[in-house]
């Protein structure tokens, strides 16, 4: 079913939708992504007070990246370049570049339909879906495609998918410093459970310190490497964009991949590590206290900037540089074989430590996407309380776990959630137009941004 799934129609799907918007949106991707990163870095290290039961718009934004950066970055995106070649980075460019404009509706959509339960705000694809369709007569179908939605978020990444989480990070200690796996999930929901347990506020805070600085020490590190293999710069760039439209064998490949294979894994590795189009991170950006939603619209699209073009990047060129994709190692174990190359054991246990905080990110992220959604479909806390204990009982069994068969029921549910989501986005995307239109009146008659929607 993945192997269809992930293939043509999510493909057809999200990447049509990307472009669809980019043209509906006048290119936003190139016209407001300065604007989108003067917001996010010129207000990150601000002490104005959010408003009670949000996030700040840089807490928000890390949040989503805690989300989008995970282990996918650095086994999948190596993973992708054996299956497909070096071309098969290029076409993880195009996917993300459109990719910003898709999660620019997504962030705008999540802002205008959010609701305050029990005085947090809350919001993401379920709300957008059902409400914006109700507005336009399609209640039933609103109703129904939220509700899905909900439900297979739910079960793909509160549950399912911080399962696997939990196992990236236990294997990884495991190999590195011989740690008990079993001890190091129960720290893993120990740790997780402190940090849930203080609500929006606390994620927030954990998100923003955290994030920023993880990914920032792996590109570092990968830059280092880069430095060390410098002689491979030029040749690694000139091997991925000549087998992005060639079959021809570079870089010690002793047969090339077609185009097509090139295409394909690009593609389905940017879409499925930026998230843009599978209605995850919309649910962090809807509690970001911003005067109007095109801002956070705006600051979403450096997600996808920072997850594909700097993290899924720095990966690439180090796997390439280091020619550690024909190693015969899979996944992960690719990358770790990459820094083992350039620093010897010191490089593995650095990946491995990099491995550890990717993933307990991740599973900050998929944690809150799933406590939005059950607030979604449930209106009592004690709802909140029975996710909790369960998706921290499946982080601890995850950790013991060979969970190859869990990763491919991840895959299925975060393939069948873009579907209802990208429905719901077909149909409103003309709301986002207006959205982004009564920004640019505000701005241009120099009144204050407010979400007043007057002109509209």
């Amino acid at each position: 079913m993945n192997g269809i799934l992930w293939g043509a129609p999510l493909m057809i799907l999200l990447v049509g939708f990307g472009l669809t918007s980019t043209i509906y949106l006048r290119f936003p991707q190139f016209t407001r992504l300065g604007y989108g990163f003067k917001e996010t870095f010129g207000k990150a290290l601000s002490k104005d007070k959010t408003e009670e039961g949000s996030m700040s718009s840089f807490q928000a934004l890390s949040t989503a990246i805690a989300a989008q950066v995970g282990t996918g970055n650095i086994g999948g995106v190596a993973g992708a370049i054996v299956s497909g070649g070096p071309g098969a980075v290029f076409w993880m460019w195009i996917t993300a570049i459109l990719g910003m404009s898709t999660i620019s509706v997504e962030a705008i959509l999540a802002q205008k339909y959010r609701e305050i339960r029990d005085g947090q705000y809350v919001g993401g694809p379920a709300f957008y879906i059902s409400k914006g369709l109700k507005n336009r007569g399609l209640s039933s179908l609103g109703y129904f495609l939220a509700g899905a939605f909900s439900i297979l978020i739910i079960l793909a990444l509160g549950f399912i998918g911080n399962m696997v989480q939990s196992n990236s990070i236990s294997s990884a200690l495991a190999e590195a410093f011989n740690l008990p796996e079993l001890f190091v999930g129960i720290a893993i929901a120990l740790t997780a459970a402190f940090i849930f347990i203080g609500g929006i506020k606390r994620i927030g805070s954990f998100a923003e310190r955290v994030v920023p600085l993880m990914a920032l020490i792996y590109i570092i590190g990968s830059i280092v490497v880069l430095v060390k293999f410098n002689n491979m710069i030029v040749p690694v760039f000139k091997a991925i964009f000549e087998s992005a439209f060639s079959a021809k064998a570079v870089l010690g490949g002793a047969v090339g991949v077609s185009v097509k294979t090139a295409i394909r894994y690009g593609v389905a590795r940017g879409l499925f590590s930026n998230e843009a189009g599978m209605g995850s991170t919309p649910n962090s950006h809807a509690v970001a206290n911003v005067y109007h939603p095109v801002i956070q619209g705006c600051v979403a699209m450096i997600g996808v900037f920072i997850d594909t073009i700097l993290v899924c990047t720095a990966t690439s060129l180090v796997v390439l540089a280091t020619d550690a994709h024909n190693s015969g190692k899979e996944g992960v174990m690719i990358t770790m074989e990459a820094f083992r190359r350039a620093f010897g054991d010191t490089g593995a246990k650095f990946l491995a430590i990099a491995l550890v905080f990717f993933a307990f990110t991740t599973i900050i992220g998929w944690y809150y996407f799933g406590e939005s959604n059950t607030k979604y479909l449930f209106k009592s806390k004690s709802a909140i309380r029975v996710y909790q204990a369960i998706a921290l009982c499946f982080m601890v069994l995850g950790s013991v776990q060979k969970v190859n068969f869990v990763w491919e029921l991840t895959d299925l549910f975060n393939g069948l959630m873009v579907i209802p989501n990208i429905i719901g986005l077909f149909i409103l995307l003309n709301e986002a137009k207006d959205m982004y239109r009564d920004f640019d009146l505000q701005v241009r008659s120099g009144e204050k941004l407010s979400y007043k929607y007057k002109h509209l």
